[in-house]
């Protein structure tokens, strides 16, 4: 999938020993975003800033050794063997040697003569990955500014791991005029030595340039073009983490130390064999337990007491990304974990003061967001007009963010009303779930909407879940309200010859909250890949025909 960006000019910086301007350019195409202000808190939010890179390089994927040169070699050498051996006459082998040797010569000889060249080439590669690290991977950050805060977004290479920088105005101070809006910015990979260069006692003003919004007549303006072709799954896992932070979560506080003792343990210890996973015990009133495999090492929290209501033990997995937190272990004041279920997603949310940093990591390194997770088909489902849908998200912009329940109050509508229709906005990339503060937000992730045809959500399990309810295959037999406003879910599924038994559990805002059910998929799979036909088949026919 090809984005364009337009840009008036490069990202500048400039240092001058006691101060330093950094002025971001933003896509011109996009509408007018911008901002301006001088940084207060200098070395929390250089800190944070960091932890948003080391998100962006984060590739954990295996990478198997290349042994092509190593085959190359072997099979050159197997072939001069059978040459030899085949050589039985002395003045073939000595016309063999005499030629090895002619050759060694030559090779030697090439070989000084060409090593000043080698020598240049090495020092401008290493040159090239200190200096100009964007010949070896671009990025392009998506930045918006909002009336209580600006924030970042980005994504890891290996597309397992997201990362969230909200900064308020309060991190700033001599705040310039600013205009609401989601860009693109020009943002090197070398702006990351920049950032370190931050210090307290020099003036530091951050910019998003609202020059590269000027109208110039000349023919000769400086725009520069970046076309960059992204791949399906980097837009769709964007959007599958917008669906997954709406989904109901156990949240467990951790101090800072706490983090620190499970990254101590992390980099102590290297795991030869699986399983490698973190299992939480969480009981509540007591501190919470953290499990590593396969040593069987145990932490306790005692900072960390669970305040939940139902004793727990989630198991995760793709552990070694908690690292990206360590740099914020000395300006956290604590880390709200957000996990929603064993082989689930779980979000790392870091209270920062008057900044916030969310860590999203799927169920596993392997299992990145776009490839498996199906979270959009546990989010909220229900049926909202056109007409109503864009009423809510046109009072959503007004504000640019809101809370659901003064949403409903202000339009004087049903809740699962406006949890469904910003659902729908979620996973069309027009909005966001802000997991820190509980609201969602305006985020227009592109500038023309996007191609749904190539990314929706639905799938062939959608599919087969509408054709049972085509053919009458679909039987609700019990309905079991809460005092929640939540009600549980049982039924039966005719599927080629076979009874299936799906049981779900919906809460008060129309999401999966659990989920079972007999047939082999959901037995393999659980809810790691997102709910089988037969769970959507008997939610589908509920929303039909309500039984309560």
């Amino acid at each position: 999938m090809e984005f364009n960006y337009t840009y008036t000019k490069n990202t500048e910086i400039s240092d001058q020993g006691s101060s330093t301007q950094m002025s971001f350019s933003p896509d011109i195409q996009r509408q007018p975003t911008y901002f301006s202000g001088e940084l207060h808190q200098h070395v929390a939010f250089r800190e944070a800033m960091s932890a948003l890179h080391d998100v962006v390089v984060s590739d954990l994927r295996f990478k198997p050794k290349d042994k092509t040169a190593y085959k190359e070699w072997a099979e050159k050498n197997m072939q001069l063997e059978v040459q030899l051996l085949a050589a039985r006459q002395q003045e073939v082998g000595d016309r063999i040697k005499q030629l090895q040797d002619e050759l060694n010569r030559l090779n030697q000889n090439s070989y000084r003569r060409r090593e000043s060249f080698y020598q240049a080439q090495r020092r401008y590669f290493e040159y090239l990955y200190q200096k100009d690290r964007d010949a070896w991977f671009v990025l392009d950050p998506v930045i918006t500014v909002h009336p209580d805060e600006v924030f970042f977004e980005c994504f890891s290479e290996d597309e397992s791991t997201y990362g969230r920088l909200g900064v308020s105005y309060e991190v700033f101070q001599n705040i310039g005029e600013f205009s609401c809006g989601t860009t693109n910015i020009d943002y090197s990979a070398a702006l990351y030595n920049e950032f370190q260069k931050i210090r307290s006692y020099k003036t530091t003003r951050f910019e998003i340039d609202p020059s590269g919004f000027e109208v110039q007549t000349t023919q000769e303006a400086a725009f520069k073009e970046v076309k960059i072709d992204l791949p399906d799954s980097w837009v769709r896992g964007f959007l599958q983490v917008s669906s997954a932070m709406s989904l109901p979560a156990t949240r467990v506080d951790l101090h800072p130390m706490d983090i620190y003792n499970i990254c101590f343990v992390l980099r102590r210890y290297k795991e030869k064999q699986g399983p490698r996973s973190l299992h939480y015990y969480l009981k509540p009133g007591e501190p919470v337990r953290v499990v590593f495999d396969p040593w069987g090492i145990e932490v306790l929290c005692p900072r960390s007491p669970y305040t939940g209501n139902q004793e727990q033990h989630i198991r995760v997995w793709g552990r070694r990304r908690i690292h990206i937190l360590e740099r914020l272990i000395p300006i956290a004041k604590k880390f709200t974990l957000h996990l929603l279920g064993t082989g689930m997603p779980s979000f790392y949310v870091a209270d920062l003061g008057d900044m916030s940093f969310t860590l999203g990591l799927s169920g596993w390194t392997a299992n990145d967001w776009s490839q498996s997770g199906n979270f959009d088909l546990m989010a909220p489902r229900a049926d909202v007009d056109k007409w109503t849908q864009r009423l809510i998200f046109d009072e959503l912009k007004k504000n640019w963010v809101e809370s659901p329940d003064t949403l409903a109050e202000r339009l004087n509508l049903n809740r699962a009303v406006i949890i469904g229709a910003l659902g729908a906005f979620t996973q069309a990339g027009r909005a966001i779930y802000d997991l820190n503060k509980q609201v969602y937000r305006v985020r227009e992730l592109t500038r023309d909407p996007l191609p749904m045809e190539r990314l929706r959500f639905a799938n062939e399990r959608e599919e087969k879940a509408t054709r049972f309810l085509a053919y009458n295959a679909v039987r609700v037999e019990t309905v079991t309200p809460n005092a929640t406003d939540a009600f549980t879910l049982q039924g039966t599924v005719q599927d080629r010859g076979k009874t299936y038994q799906p049981y779900l559990t919906v809460d008060a805002d129309e999401r999966i909250a659990a989920a079972e059910c007999t047939c082999n998929w959901h037995q393999q799979n659980k809810l790691y890949k997102g709910p089988c036909e037969h769970i959507l088949a008997l939610r589908m026919q509920y929303s039909r025909q309500p039984y309560i």
